[in-house]
């Protein structure tokens, strides 16, 4: 069984800095592009960063500039750094991937639980 678990959310105040991380666990052989999506409340979920294997990475418009990803293929983690944080970042942050594996060798889509952000005064 594969799992991703995302940690690192919490409060923060406006103009603040925050850093996600999500690891995949579980047996598979390999991750493909690893993604974080938010989910605001009463709005639909959002893509915010992604990056390749091998570190390509795009962002939102609204987070362009504020925020980093990286990822480290050796211990299958994503990390998402959020600087200069804003109200309207506040969400719930889900980590995304596509992973190989299972006993045929299927690529199949996983998402984290969710962690929350928080950005107020």
């Amino acid at each position: 069984q594969v799992h991703l678990v995302e940690s690192g959310g919490g409060l923060v105040q406006p103009g603040g800095s925050l850093r996600l991380s999500c690891a995949a666990s579980g047996r598979f052989s390999s991750i493909n592009t690893m993604v974080w999506y938010r989910q605001a409340p009463g709005k639909q979920r959002e893509l915010v960063a992604f990056i390749t294997t091998g570190g390509t990475t795009n962002f939102a418009d609204s987070v362009k500039g504020r925020f980093t990803i990286s990822r480290d293929n050796a211990k299958n983690t994503v990390d998402l750094q959020m600087h200069s944080l804003k109200p309207e970042d506040t969400a719930v942050y889900y980590c995304n991937a596509e992973i190989l594996g299972g006993r045929f060798q299927l690529w199949h889509n996983y998402w984290g639980q969710g962690t929350q952000v928080t950005v107020s005064s």
